[in-house]
């Protein structure tokens, strides 16, 4: 192993869960976007400004399940680690890194 590699280990229950939850985030942003698109097309118009500063609004407001799709992630993960722990289920999410002392292995 070099002094520069980093090894990370996760289980794919895990994976899954992570791979879900980016997947929402995503559509997230695309909604946002979309808001703020159509909202800004919408301000060409002054028959539709009304309904463009809704959009803006929507958008606005969307901003925040932003970091509720993060917090509830990682809620979801460590609850799942927490349940590995009970069930006595070694961790699964270990890090290895050349680079510190000792065994080189750090706990997640």
């Amino acid at each position: 192993m070099s002094d520069r590699e980093l090894v990370l280990t996760f289980g794919h229950e895990e994976l899954v869960i992570r791979k879900r939850y980016e997947a929402l985030g995503i559509v997230n942003d695309l909604l946002i976007a979309a808001w703020f698109l159509i909202g800004s097309f919408f301000f060409f118009s002054t028959d539709l400004t009304y309904a463009g500063t809704w959009l803006f609004v929507l958008g606005s407001a969307q901003l925040l399940v932003r970091p509720v799709i993060r917090l509830a992630r990682l809620i979801h993960l460590g609850r799942l680690r927490e349940r590995a722990k009970q069930a006595g289920a070694p961790s699964r999410a270990t890090v290895t890194d050349s680079r510190a002392s000792g065994s080189g292995r750090v706990p997640r």
